[in-house]
């Protein structure tokens, strides 16, 4: 498929098909080169806001309220830095995260991030499946496993895209994305949240962690918020507007690489926090704390609200959420694959392997744990999700402050103590929220 990645450095994923490149031409105004730079930050972005990300927030928000708002802001900042770091590596050192751990590392320990990797993105795609399951079962009033069956569909439209650029890849990516901030931007409409409440949430108070269910609630935002996989993916996928070497092409490479990741994350961020919001004016506020779960969020919009179409704005918005990382995590996929073991399968027999891998899981989850589990198993995701994150972020920390590798674009004292706190802040969260889950 010609949404393979093609590398500046190594071989392309499908060495006959390079129309995935998007040149960029050094005759054009700032603007222009901006907006074809622009396209890697929404691949990356799609993944800050799948259904793995729901559930902590509308839970978040009907029990505390805006109380919770700040951390998901503040994990958006993290989310920035580490992939600001990926696109860096990816522009200046012209290898991806993964194939620079091939370099570095020896095979047993990239066998380990690799498979690590792998079980990251189909952790991922199983959050995918349960959540477009669940859009089909709320706006169709299918069973929960005929929606995962369902599921299986997006495989056609990933067989579709052969032969079609990377950008009609990219456009696909933003009209869902803008579907999801459409619905909940008519969603805030509607239920009118209070302006003051929500510039109050938005401050840090660590007094908040205090109340009951807060901190952990704070941690599995965290660890839905930051996917280990996009800082592969990233790396890579920004090599698309790579055209020059020199250190002026590279550096205006950087300001417009990182003006596209900062938007693009920006808007996953206020996503995530409209979903917050939503459930704080929707649940909190009407006396409904103990909203914990998709499905019970769905049916009490429309009630509570008064709004005709609440309800179905919220479910085409989580179809939408569930669709998104479909062709990203194909991409993904063959990123660590290519990058840790130098193999390279079609894009279609990648979907198909990983959408298997997910759907086998979600179908024995629900059947086992039944119906009203879909909660717990998103939950579950995210906590193989954050187990993950420091297997990545540590290369990828290592590898940018590397002057023999990064050159003059090495990251400086202060980017490397912020990185390093960040790492240590992620690693204790999953310390800790490992051991609660445990017991």
């Amino acid at each position: 498929m010609s949404f393979s990645l093609p590398r500046t450095a190594t071989a392309p994923f499908c060495p006959t098909e390079t129309q995935g490149t998007v040149p960029v031409p050094g005759g054009l105004p700032w603007w222009r080169k901006a907006l074809v730079s622009a396209g890697p930050g929404l691949l990356v972005a799609v993944g800050y806001m799948d259904p793995g990300n729901w559930a902590t927030d509308i839970e978040a928000g009907s029990r505390l309220g805006y109380g919770l708002l700040f951390v998901v802001l503040l994990c958006g900042l993290g989310a920035m830095l580490l992939q600001w770091l990926s696109m860096r590596l990816g522009i200046v050192g012209r290898r991806d995260l993964a194939q620079m751990a091939r370099e570095h590392y020896n095979r047993p320990v990239c066998l380990a991030l690799w498979l690590m990797a792998e079980l990251a993105i189909i952790a991922t795609d199983i959050a995918e499946v349960l959540g477009s399951a669940l859009a089909f079962n709320l706006l169709l009033g299918v069973p929960l496993w005929v929606g995962v069956l369902l599921t299986a569909l997006d495989m056609l439209i990933v067989l579709g895209l052969k032969g079609h650029g990377f950008r009609q890849l990219e456009a696909i990516v933003l009209g869902l994305i803008t579907t999801i901030a459409a619905c909940f931007a008519v969603e805030l409409v509607m239920v009118q949240p209070s302006a003051a409440a929500i510039l109050h949430g938005a401050v840090p108070r660590l007094s908040v962690l205090h109340q009951p269910h807060a901190l952990y609630l704070a941690i599995g935002i965290l660890g839905a918020t930051v996917m280990p996989h996009n800082l592969y993916l990233h790396s890579s996928v920004v090599q698309t507007r790579q055209s020059r070497s020199d250190a002026a092409s590279m550096r205006e490479g950087l300001r417009f690489a990182t003006l596209d990741i900062v938007i693009a994350l920006l808007l996953a961020t206020l996503v995530n926090g409209a979903i917050l919001i939503l459930a704080a004016a929707s649940f909190h506020a009407h006396g409904f704390a103990q909203v914990a779960e998709i499905e019970d969020a769905y049916h009490l919009l429309e009630p509570i609200t008064g709004a005709s179409g609440a309800a179905l704005l919220f479910g085409i918005a989580l179809f939408a959420s569930g669709q998104s990382a479909t062709f990203t995590g194909t991409v993904a996929g063959q990123v660590v694959l290519e990058g840790f073991l130098k193999l390279t399968i079609p894009c279609w027999q990648r979907r198909v392997i990983t959408r298997v891998l997910a759907i086998i899981p979600a179908l024995i989850g629900l059947l086992w744990l039944g119906e009203h589990a879909v909660g717990r198993l998103l939950v579950l995701t995210q906590v193989v999700l954050s187990l993950q994150l420091p297997f990545a972020i540590y290369p990828l920390i290592r590898f940018t402050s590397d002057r023999a590798i990064m050159g003059v674009f090495a990251n400086g004292w202060a980017v490397k103590a912020a990185a390093w706190a960040l790492f240590a802040l992620i690693a204790m969260a999953n310390l800790w929220f490992v051991m609660e889950w445990a017991l």
